[in-house]
């Protein structure tokens, strides 16, 4: 009889363990930060766990140049994609966040990969910025992205735009605050 009992209840184990939906997903996070004691600057936070795989994914990366000279104004420089630490995500504002599927997660490692490996010089403030970086990743990922030149050296009202031209993002966040259900979306396929 206890072989019985220990065979159901390893089923009914099993069984619940196994018909229970799994809510694994990689929430990817835009960030701005403007002119202040630090140099402007946007990037991205990834985290979550990859449906696939399940990867874990607790990351955030953004696009700068190796030093911040002033021969950033004047053409290309080293440039190079960094984890921004908390300090920075601290200091920064998150304008919207998305839920990515594993497609776009791979989209979004994609674009990091291809910015990683461009021949140096590769940062240039008015081409290839991280604002550029995030416009890339938004883009990837299934965004609506407009890129006016008179937006791509200023990160928060470039990626308001970003927002704007996609609905489903919905309204502003309150700076610091989580996202909950409601600003969280995904892009329409």
């Amino acid at each position: 009889m206890r072989g019985i009992v220990r065979r159901l209840a390893l089923f009914a184990a099993l069984f619940l363990g196994l018909a229970g939906p799994a809510f694994a997903s990689v929430e990817i996070g835009f960030y701005s930060r403007e002119l202040g004691t630090n140099f402007p600057h946007a990037f991205v936070v990834l985290k979550g766990t990859v449906d696939a795989t399940g990867e874990r994914v607790d990351t955030s990366l953004g696009f700068t140049a190796h030093s911040v000279t002033p021969a950033i104004l004047f053409g290309n420089v080293r440039g190079e994609v960094v984890i921004e630490g908390e300090e920075q995500i601290r200091r920064s504002v998150r304008q919207f966040a998305v839920v990515l599927t594993d497609a776009q997660y791979r989209a979004a490692m994609a674009v990091v990969e291809e910015w990683r490996n461009t021949p140096q010089p590769s940062y240039n403030l008015r081409r290839h910025s991280c604002v550029h970086f995030v416009s890339a990743i938004a883009q990837a990922i299934g965004l609506r992205v407009e890129n006016p030149q008179r937006l791509m050296n200023r990160p928060r009202s470039f990626l308001q735009l970003v927002r704007s031209l996609n609905p489903q993002l919905g309204g502003p966040e309150t700076p610091a605050a989580p996202a909950t259900a409601t600003e969280v979306a995904r892009p329409a396929p």
